[in-house]
């Protein structure tokens, strides 16, 4: 087995994990919420035992979802560099596939198209991981 094989698997590990790291980087330095505290707009009258930090209670503004957590620094250069090297992965395996069914069969329209579509992909990561809103 070729050390190859391992680069599907260790995307889905790093964007996995450093998704995670990226959260918890944000729930340290206080921009969301925690993932448990699903009471967020009845949350306002008391301040909440798991909650510390500057926010009394938690709203639809810092709701856990992966574009809040990668929007302010630290954690936004950790959410551009995780997404650069994810996008750089993918197109990788794309090529190495490619060039795998290359190697097999002839050149398909079917092959060209998913590495097209694969690309295209991450592509549309590196714009989001890079150009953030806030």
């Amino acid at each position: 087995m070729s050390l190859w094989a391992l680069l599907p698997a260790s995307l889905s590990i790093g964007t996995i994990s450093g998704a995670w790291i990226i959260y918890a980087m944000a729930l340290y330095n206080h921009h969301v919420c925690p993932v448990n505290n699903w009471t967020y707009n009845s949350s306002c009258e008391e301040r909440l035992a798991v909650q510390t930090g500057p926010f009394l209670c938690c709203t639809l503004d810092n709701i856990p979802l992966i574009s809040k957590c990668g929007a302010l620094p630290p954690e936004s250069c950790w959410f551009s560099l995780i997404c650069s090297i994810g996008s750089f992965m993918v197109m990788l395996i794309g090529l190495l596939r490619y060039a795998q069914v290359i190697h097999r069969q002839q050149n398909s329209p079917l092959n060209m198209l998913g590495l097209c579509t694969g690309w295209l992909c991450a592509a549309g990561l590196t714009v989001v991981g890079n150009f953030q809103v806030k």
